[in-house]
């Protein structure tokens, strides 16, 4: 009994302690809940009240939560936004400075920060915002795009103006715009830019911008972006090749974009066309260098013509001692031989320089062409096919005969020699008028009506590093002792003084199409007795000897006595004078009658052509005949054009000396 009595009261203490403990838990749990529920509704207020929209979504983009802020700022209740009937197209969209906002949407599956956002209100007063969202993705749980949205300001009339304004000045710039990100990627590119790579329409945005590059230039232009994002100081520009053919040229310069922070947020690349500048300054460079080569061949073959007019003429002297059967009749013949064809090349090389006679006279292409067939196809052998193709009505050209026909056969034989194993050789003519609108034709050929001759062949071609050098002076790709390398520098040279053009284009393995563009022969209004009066030139004439008082002026010695010596074997009196003030001192003082007067064109101090100015104040009528390594019209402009004077242009022999003097003193 005693123990079942303590067995009762331990039981009831104990329960007694166990209805205590559940009491003391029940309160404590109550007031936690009370705690907790608490949080939440000033946590939930909190996100309602607080200066950011926050917003979440499910898959398909329809809302599911949305606070006080931003429905404040739609005009709206949280609950209106999240019936079911709302979707994130319906309140916000991408920000476009145009305003065509509407119809876009925001994609809810994906991850975005910092995307300038528009928020479509109810009452049309919209928004412009920063909008970035985040994908909760849980195990077993369809994902839910939580977002928020920050900045919020009303977008008015004037603001959406001066950002359209912008856009469209960036549009339209006429400096090519392109702005790349730090990835290397295209964000948004003007009007120009795409029309500069060669299509208006083209959507580059997204893509990698060197790829808008030619190969060439990509690891240059790649490294420029990069340097330019390390360090905002200005970068020197590029000179970059672009386009889907590579053959725009423009010039690149970057500058680096910083956001608020400062830290780097993209390139800003301008590029300005410079094509057109750049093919200038390569025409410009090309003929500065062939004009002052065109000087030092000019130069040379005016030394050397001195040179050879001595060794012509000395050994002309000679031959009249050493008559065929002489034992050094052979030598002389050989001296005299290697000589002419010395002078052969100095002619060369003045038809490169421009500075040799021309004869020009009105001509018909065809039937210059037409004469020089035959002898065509004997040069160019029978394994080559010969094509003549002619226009009809084909303009009139003047020119050198002589010299054109030069041109084509030097054309020829350079065909024939790049045909080794056979071919097609086509020569084609053609009118052709030319206006600055017409971009199919050379860039450098000037406005105006032409006669085109067209020379192709079916041979080796030209690569396009030697396509710049072909009509330099002595320049060939044949072997050693196979060519002078002065066959195209004289075509370019006799093209070029006639008023014409000549321009290749060859491809190496597809063989090479020469085109003379000579201008067309249109009848002068001004009749011809009022042009300029001739130069008279001599005839042929079998008795060279003569009488009379001949002052010869000559600096150079070597032609000076060989001059001398020569008229003086003819029977004439010869004075000599080795410069222009030497002659006129000797004119002063000489008591006999100077009969000629025989002078180079250049000399020191004073030339001839002054020269004779001086002479024929006191005497118009003096008889004079100019001689020169150059060509007469080097000296002719400096003449009056009522001026009679007998040109003899060097070298020339013992023979045609003293013919001409016979001629002009008898005339």
């Amino acid at each position: 009994l005693g123990a079942a009595s303590v067995w009762l009261l331990y039981r009831a203490g104990e329960q007694a302690a166990a209805s205590q403990a559940r009491h003391e838990a029940a309160a404590l749990n109550a007031d936690l809940l009370a705690r907790l529920v608490m949080e939440r509704n000033r946590l939930a207020e909190q996100m309602d009240r607080m200066p950011l929209g926050c917003i979440e979504a499910d898959r398909e983009g329809r809302l599911i939560y949305a606070n006080q802020t931003l429905a404040g700022w739609l005009g709206c209740t949280p609950s209106e936004l999240t019936d079911g009937s709302r979707f994130l197209g319906d309140v916000l969209a991408p920000y476009k400075t145009d305003g065509s906002a509407e119809g876009e949407a925001i994609d809810p599956a994906i991850d975005i920060a910092g995307l300038e956002v528009e928020l479509l209100s109810a009452g049309g007063e919209n928004l412009h915002a920063w909008f970035t969202q985040t994908i909760e993705r849980r195990d077993g749980e369809a994902p839910i795009s939580r977002s928020v949205i920050w900045d919020a300001k009303p977008v008015g009339d004037d603001q959406r103006g001066i950002a359209t304004g912008f856009q469209r000045m960036f549009e339209a710039s006429p400096i090519s715009l392109a702005l790349v990100g730090t990835d290397g990627r295209s964000i948004e590119s003007s009007r120009t830019f795409r029309s500069l790579i060669g299509d208006p329409g083209a959507t580059v945005k997204g893509q990698p911008f060197i790829e808008v590059i030619d190969d060439a230039n990509r690891e240059a232009v790649g490294e420029l972006i990069a340097r330019t994002l390390e360090n905002a100081a200005s970068q020197p520009p590029l000179d970059v090749h672009i386009g889907p053919m590579g053959d725009t040229i423009a010039t690149l310069s970057a500058s680096r974009l910083e956001d608020a922070a400062g830290a780097e947020a993209g390139v800003m690349l301008h590029l300005m066309d410079t094509t057109e500048q750049k093919n200038l300054e390569l025409q410009f460079a090309q003929s500065q260098k062939m004009q002052a080569v065109g000087q030092l061949a000019g130069g040379i073959a005016h030394d050397f013509n001195n040179l050879l007019t001595a060794m012509m003429g000395f050994c002309d002297l000679l031959l009249l001692r050493h008559q065929a059967g002489d034992p050094s009749f052979a030598d002389l013949m050989q001296i005299k031989q290697n000589a002419n064809r010395a002078a052969s090349l100095v002619r060369q090389l003045l038809a490169f320089s421009r500075r040799q006679t021309l004869q020009p006279k009105v001509l018909a292409l065809t039937d210059v062409l037409a004469d020089l067939t035959n002898l065509l196809r004997r040069l160019i052998g029978e394994n080559i096919e010969l094509n003549m193709v002619h226009s009809r009505n084909l303009g009139l050209v003047k020119v050198d005969q002589g010299q054109l026909e030069q041109v084509i056969i030097n054309l020829a034989v350079n065909a024939r020699d790049a045909m080794a194993g056979g071919g097609k050789l086509t020569i084609r003519t053609s009118n052709l008028t030319h206006d600055s609108k017409d971009e199919s034709k050379p860039k450098l050929l000037a406005q105006g009506d032409y006669v085109l001759i067209e020379v192709s062949d079916t041979g080796t071609g030209i690569s396009k590093e030697d396509q710049g050098k072909i009509f330099e002076p002595f320049f060939t790709t044949k072997d050693v002792g196979e060519g002078t390398g002065l066959g195209l520098s004289t075509v370019y040279g006799i093209v070029k003084q006639t008023g014409g053009y000549v321009f290749v284009e060859s491809e190496p393995g597809e063989g090479a199409a020469f085109s003379i563009y000579l201008p067309r022969y249109t009848q002068p209004q001004e009749q011809a007795a009022e042009a300029p009066a001739p130069v008279k030139r001599p005839a042929a004439v079998l008795d060279l000897t003569g009488k009379g008082t001949i002052l010869l002026v000559e600096d150079e010695d070597g032609v000076r006595v060989f001059g001398a010596r020569a008229l003086r074997n003819k029977g004439y009196t010869v004075i000599e004078a080795n410069s222009g003030e030497a002659a006129l001192a000797v004119m002063e003082s000489y008591d006999g009658e100077i009969d000629l007067l025989i002078t180079d064109v250049v000399m020191p101090q004073m030339d001839g052509a002054t020269l004779i100015e001086r002479v024929r104040k006191d005497r118009p009528d003096f008889k004079v005949i100019m001689i020169s390594g150059y060509a007469e019209d080097s000296f002719r402009e400096r003449l009056s054009a009522t001026e009679r004077i007998t040109f003899l242009p060097k070298p020339f022999s013992l023979t045609q000396l003293a013919g001409t003097v016979k001629t002009v003193i008898e005339a």
